[in-house]
């Protein structure tokens, strides 16, 4: 996506591919002056038993921009993320981590999945990884 298409999400996918209807209007429904909530999509998600990307998919083709990522990256007031790097990090969540990478970076869903794991909160998680320098990625919704 080049910087002219910025805030054009439907340009990152192949054009002629349609939107579920269904997806659309429980989108529509729930989106609050062009944003909706990561956990808003994800309650989408598991109301409609579809697979995040095709909520993501929804969201880019209507131009509704994702906020509050559930894991502490993105969109919140003033672009800056509310999870400062853990003091220090277990080994045990160390471990995990690092047994989770895909290359360099751990995909979101991982880090979902370690929260889950591990009972802690998935902001948790974000911010072990900010102490190791670790990069998360592979939204599941497609934000980035």
């Amino acid at each position: 996506m080049t910087h002219e298409d910025k805030r054009h999400y439907a340009k990152k996918h192949p054009p002629g591919r349609n939107m579920n209807p269904q997806i659309a209007e429980a989108v529509k429904q729930k989106a609050k002056e062009g944003k909706i909530s990561c956990a808003v999509a994800f309650e989408i998600v598991e109301e409609l038993h579809i697979p995040p990307d095709e909520v993501g998919f929804t969201l880019d083709s209507l131009e509704i921009k994702i906020s509050k990522c559930q894991l502490g990256i993105f969109g919140y007031s003033h672009n800056k993320s509310p999870v400062k790097p853990l003091d220090s990090v277990s080994g045990e969540l160390k471990k995990t981590i690092e047994d989770a990478l895909e290359g360099s970076r751990l995909p979101c869903i991982a880090a979902w999945e370690i929260a889950k794991r591990l009972g802690i909160g998935k902001m948790d998680v974000t911010a072990a990884c900010e102490n190791l320098k670790i990069k998360i990625s592979s939204c599941q919704l497609g934000g980035f």
